[in-house]
């Protein structure tokens, strides 16, 4: 007869103590914590097979890493996930709270952004993109009412249509139901004339937009003090 104390996983208090995420809190703060450590504090407590810790590590590996999923789904789906064993209903509710804490927190504390031109635009992204030295292409995912949603890096380095492919930038769209985008990246030279390939890469994502009812309204380009919007252009 197999002793049944083998197939137990570590305990938390097994663990030495400055792995222990409570105790990495306490001694060097919450910013010290990997995602996968906070969600262990959060749902508390392991089960027969896997700590809370592993169960954090496996929730987290499952998103890759992109916690705004959990916005998208709620404890029914956390629970029945086939992917997430070991969480059940109570460790779910906690998920939860835990992330509806955070949005409140965050919607409370920033102000709602409206974009109506594109001077809004680039009142939000001027002074971080101006000065980088690689390409980079972000899109701001707006609401019915153009509210600011959620700004999402796609890319950096040269752009090009295969790194700025429609499914990597309308997956976020989705994921966060946004009604409608607008494309910004920059220029480390300077200078904000459209290339061939900006040119290329509007077209391919505003056809696929349209496809899929997610409109690209404008697609804005960030030099040195300077922008060119293609909608004041008239080249979207």
């Amino acid at each position: 007869m197999v002793n049944e104390k083998s197939d137990y996983h570590a305990s938390i208090k097994e663990l030495p103590e400055d792995e222990r995420p409570q105790e990495k809190m306490i001694r060097y703060g919450a910013g010290s914590l990997s995602n996968a450590e906070l969600l262990a504090i959060i749902i508390r407590t392991g089960t027969r097979n896997a700590t809370s810790v592993e169960i954090g590590r496996k929730i987290i590996e499952y998103l890759d890493n992109d916690l705004s999923c959990f916005h998208q789904m709620d404890v029914l789906e956390l629970k029945r996930n086939p992917n997430l064993s070991g969480v059940g209903i109570v460790k779910a509710c906690q998920i939860k709270a835990a992330v509806e804490l955070g949005r409140r927190m965050k919607h409370k504390d920033l102000p709602e952004i409206r974009i109506t031109s594109p001077q809004d635009v680039v009142g939000m992204l001027m002074d971080d993109m101006q000065y980088l030295k690689q390409e980079c292409f972000k899109i701001i995912l707006l609401d019915t009412k153009n509210k600011v949603i959620k700004v999402e890096e796609i890319t950096r380095g040269t752009l090009n249509s295969s790194l700025v492919h429609p499914r990597e930038v309308f997956v976020k769209a989705i994921k966060q139901h946004a009604a409608s985008i607008i494309l910004v990246h920059n220029h480390p030279s300077g200078d904000t004339e459209p290339s061939a390939e900006d040119k290329s890469i509007t077209k391919r994502l505003v056809d696929a937009g349209e496809l899929i009812g997610i409109l690209v309204l404008d697609h804005i380009i960030i030099g040195w003090e300077t922008f060119l919007s293609f909608k004041q252009e008239k080249i979207l």
